[in-house]
């Protein structure tokens, strides 16, 4: 069911900024899509940024453990994101400095050094200036790993999704054996731990639930269910 079918998006009393967080596969961007196409609204994943970024310093060949070389790359680059211009699968164009780069960031070596990225202060200060002004020009769902707890704390509802490592890695396998690419999901599921940790314990922006987050398992839900929860909290939110 789309906005046009409910009329929710002409209806200004829901909450203009919605945050959705959580790690990796927990569904968060199936969710978020479906959830600002169902409202009429903005999706925004930021962890596209981090990934452009990544992508670009590997190609460059960068030292990624040079953090001054890092945020100066961030600043120098031109990101934007639009809507798909290209049916293959795409859920938006992710540009830097005019390139398409939407598939060269989803590349098995991004995913393996994307948190050392995302780690760097330096870094997160520039990208998180640029997701701000994009989520405070509202109606906008924006998902990531900070966005309730840091990019946009005012966010009128903050949904955290969670799922087992084990659920996850499932995921993220069928995920990529539905592009035609090898997988292991053994390997996944360890790649997977390991970055759980990494992002939990990190010094700036840790992964974890805001304190006024929704916290909804997904391991026992499917995409419609979880819709539906996230709907539900948006008609109490509007008085209903």
């Amino acid at each position: 069911m789309s906005a046009k079918q409910t009329g929710m998006s002409n209806n200004r009393n829901y909450p203009s900024i919605i945050s959705i967080d959580g790690p990796a596969a927990s569904g968060k961007s199936t969710i978020g899509r479906r959830l600002a196409d169902y409202l009429g609204y903005l999706f925004f994943d930021t962890g596209l940024m981090y990934r452009a970024v990544t992508w670009i310093a590997l190609q460059q060949k960068i030292d990624l453990n040079d953090e001054n070389e890092l945020t100066w790359l961030a600043e120098a680059t031109e990101l934007d994101v639009r809507p798909p211009s290209v049916d293959d699968g795409r859920y938006c164009d992710i540009l830097a400095n005019g390139m398409d780069i939407t598939w060269d960031i989803r590349k098995p070596e991004v995913d393996a050094n994307v948190s050392l990225i995302s780690s760097y202060s330096g870094v997160r200060e520039v990208l998180t200036e640029q997701q701000r002004k994009i989520g405070l020009r509202g109606n906008v769902v924006m998902l990531g790993r900070d966005i309730g707890t840091v990019v946009l704390p005012e966010a009128g509802l903050k949904i955290y999704l969670d799922a087992s490592p084990e659920i996850r890695a499932e995921r993220r396998y069928l995920e990529k054996i539905s592009r035609g690419e090898h997988s292991d999901q053994a390997q996944i599921l360890e790649d997977m731990l390991e970055r759980d940790r990494f992002d939990s314990t990190r010094q700036i922006a840790p992964l974890k639930p805001a304190g006024d987050a929704i916290v909804i398992s997904t391991d026992e839900l499917d995409i419609d269910q979880v819709l539906e929860k996230i709907i539900g909290l948006l008609e109490g939110s509007n008085g209903s």
